[in-house]
């Protein structure tokens, strides 16, 4: 099993985040450069975060990314799988068909079993603890950070979040099923 640049990155990533997200709103202009990955694969990577409810963004001057949720309650798991991302060791991807559809391979529970510890660890191990371990190492991280902002110097207040029909067509389809 291997560890893919699609989960390797979105750790990375939400680690960076999680460590500066209390100046305000981290833009993605800015992990990009910090973490030397393309701008345009982060945000990829965020929208898969973003659905999966592990940030929230905000929009305008002085907007960004910070976390959908406290980094004690976001695991290693939860980034991994929420970028699509398997953690599967076994040969078929989990569906017992190894041998070309003839059932399983001999060493099929072998490697169900790392699956199951694997996500087991992952699912152990929180955001929160990563970012200790970083600071514990001597990161520094910068009191301001290098962004001018074109209106204020003031992190923007989140906006509200709209759970109803954002369209016309969407609310005659609620209340045509109605």
């Amino acid at each position: 099993m291997r560890l893919t640049t699609k989960g390797r990155f979105a750790v990375t990533a939400m680690i960076d985040l999680a460590l500066r997200q209390d100046a305000g709103p981290v833009t993605l202009a800015a992990i990009s450069q910090r973490q030397q990955i393309s701008l345009s694969y982060l945000e990829q990577l965020f929208g898969k975060l973003r659905r999966h409810n592990l940030v929230e963004s905000t929009r305008g001057p002085g907007g960004g990314y910070t976390l959908g949720r406290k980094a004690a309650d976001i695991t290693v798991a939860d980034i991994i799988l929420s970028v699509d991302e398997p953690i599967d060791a076994t040969h078929c991807g989990g569906k017992e068909n190894c041998n070309g559809g003839e059932g399983r391979c001999m060493t099929h529970d072998l490697w169900a079993s790392l699956n199951s510890k694997m996500v087991e660890f992952l699912d152990s191990v929180s955001l929160q603890k990563l970012v200790e371990d970083q600071l514990s190492k001597g990161l520094v991280i910068e009191s301001k950070p290098n962004i001018k902002r074109a209106i204020s110097p003031m992190p923007v207040v989140k906006p509200i979040r709209v759970t109803g029909p954002n369209s016309v067509f969407d609310l005659g389809n609620v209340f045509a099923k109605s």
